[in-house]
C-alpha cells in the first residue's frame, strides 16, 4: 500500500491504548509497508476497511474490535485474541491464525482462502457464507459455531464440533476426520460417516481420501 492510499484511510476510532494508537499513527504517516502491531492492545478501536496486508499482529489483543471488510492478506495473527471481533467480509487470504482466539467472533462472508487456523478456539463464532478454500483447520474448536452456507474446497478439516455446531448449507470437499463432542464424551467421525453427519444437518460435503505420496 502506498502512503498516499494509506492516508486516505484512518481508523474510525483509534484504540484506547496509547502504544497501539501510536503504532497506528506512525504507520499511517510512514512509507513503511507493514504495520507492526505485535503484542499491542487494540481494544476499543474501529479499524474497518483498513489494509493490513502482511502486517504483524502476533499476540495482539483485538477483542471486540470492529474489522469489517479489513484486509489481512498474508498477515500474521498467530496467538492474537480476537474474541468477539467483527471480521464480517474481511480478507484473510493466506493469513496465519494459528493458536488465535476467535471465540464468538463474526467472520460472516470472510475470505479465508489458504488461511491457517490450527489450534484455534473459534467456539461460538459465526462463519456464515465464509470461504475456506484450501484452508487448514487442524484441532480447530468449532463447538457452537455457525458454518451456515460456508464453502470448503480440499480443506484439512480436523475440527471439534458438537450438537450446537450449525452446518446447514455448508458445501465442498474436505479431508477428515472431525471430533464430535456430546457431553463429556467424544468420538471421531470420518469418511462416509462424516458425509452423513453433515448431510443430516442440512449440509453437503464430499470427504476426500488422504493423498498418497508419489512412488
Amino acid at each position: 500500500m502506498s502512503s498516499g492510499i494509506r492516508k486516505n484511510w484512518k481508523p474510525t476510532v483509534f484504540p484506547g491504548d496509547p502504544e497501539a494508537a501510536r503504532q497506528l499513527q506512525e504507520w499511517l504517516a510512514s512509507q513503511e509497508y507493514n504495520l507492526n502491531g505485535m503484542r499491542c492492545d487494540f481494544r476499543g478501536a474501529d479499524l474497518s476497511g483498513g489494509d493490513f496486508s502482511n502486517a504483524w499482529f502476533t499476540d495482539a489483543v483485538l477483542a471486540g474490535v470492529r474489522l469489517v471488510e479489513a484486509s489481512f492478506y498474508r498477515a500474521d495473527l498467530q496467538s492474537a485474541d480476537l474474541t468477539g471481533a467483527d471480521l464480517t467480509g474481511a480478507d484473510l487470504v493466506k493469513a496465519n491464525l494459528d493458536e488465535a482466539v476467535l471465540r464468538s467472533a463474526r467472520l460472516d462472508g470472510a475470505d479465508l482462502v489458504g488461511a491457517s487456523l490450527c489450534d484455534v478456539d473459534a467456539s461460538g463464532a459465526s462463519f456464515r457464507g465464509t470461504r475456506f478454500l484450501g484452508a487448514s483447520l487442524i484441532d480447530t474448536d468449532l463447538r457452537g459455531a455457525d458454518l451456515s452456507d460456508a464453502v470448503f474446497d480440499e480443506n484439512l478439516f480436523e475440527i471439534k464440533v458438537d450438537d450446537s455446531t450449525v452446518v446447514r448449507g455448508l458445501t465442498g470437499t474436505v479431508f477428515g476426520p472431525i471430533t464430535v463432542f456430546s457431553g463429556e464424551s467424544s468420538r471421531e467421525v470420518a469418511d462416509a460417516e462424516l458425509e452423513a453427519w453433515v448431510g443430516a444437518r442440512g449440509g453437503q460435503v464430499q470427504v476426500i481420501p488422504p493423498r498418497r505420496p508419489p512412488r
